[in-house]
């Protein structure tokens, strides 16, 4: 979980919402990812599906059945379908209910 908060600290330091994501297989961080949305003007950017992606890349397959997601809040539900699609059966989440408390953060800011 600890390399997903770097990875959330990476999107907050690029004006992103900052959420990080890894990806682990056989123990070891395969791919790693932060929200890109604004950065990459691309909707689907976010942190997970950006490791996802890059995991997929990294193993030569898109099937990540063995593949283990750590993520700073709890995915999205575009998120959660794309974890779904690349067979991932195991995701941690750092903070259940993270959509609220972010979006009360950014309304601070505006």
């Amino acid at each position: 979980m600890k390399a997903a908060l770097i990875e959330a600290r990476k999107a907050f330091k690029k004006d992103e919402v900052p959420i990080g994501c890894v990806a682990v297989k056989d123990g070891k961080i395969i791919a790693r990812g932060h929200n890109l949305r604004e950065t990459q003007d691309d909707p689907t950017s976010h942190a997970e599906i950006v490791c996802i992606r890059r995991a997929a890349k990294k193993i030569g397959d898109w099937r990540l059945d063995n593949v283990i997601l750590y993520v700073t809040i709890k995915p999205c539900k575009m998120c959660r379908e794309a974890i779904k699609e690349a067979r991932i059966n195991k995701v941690f989440s750092g903070m259940a209910e993270g959509e609220e408390i972010l979006k009360r953060f950014f309304k601070k800011l505006r």
